[in-house]
């Protein structure tokens, strides 16, 4: 079983910064992608960024310019900074990794518990 320790949310104002980390932890696996989505009350679930193996990063078109995804391949973990937030960031950020199992020989898709991020004055 692989299992992500998600930190960094919590409450911030209009305009501040948060830096979210997600580090995988398990045994007999090995990180093909890894990056964030988000969900908001009402609304879907959304892709905000996403780092492939190779350090290619992906991000969801209302996050460009703002959010910055990094990665620590030693450390299993990746990181969101979060700048210029606004009340529309508000939602559960959740880790998601697709994931090399050799217990199964394949690939397969793991979610984390979630943190929540509210942008609120």
């Amino acid at each position: 079983q692989v299992q992500f320790v998600e930190s960094g949310g919590g409450l911030v104002q209009p305009g501040g910064s948060l830096r979210l980390a997600c580090a995988a932890s398990g045994r007999d696996f090995k990180i093909v992608a890894m990056g964030w989505y988000r969900q908001a009350p009402g609304k879907q679930r959304e892709l905000v960024a996403r780092i492939s193996n190779g350090g290619t990063p992906n991000y969801g078109d209302s996050v460009k310019g703002r959010f910055t995804i990094s990665r620590d391949n030693a450390k299993n973990t990746v990181y969101l900074q979060m700048i210029s937030l606004e009340p529309e960031d508000t939602a559960v950020y959740t880790c998601n990794a697709a994931l090399w199992e050799s217990a199964t020989m394949r690939r397969s898709d793991y979610w984390g518990q979630g943190t929540q991020v509210t942008v609120s004055s």
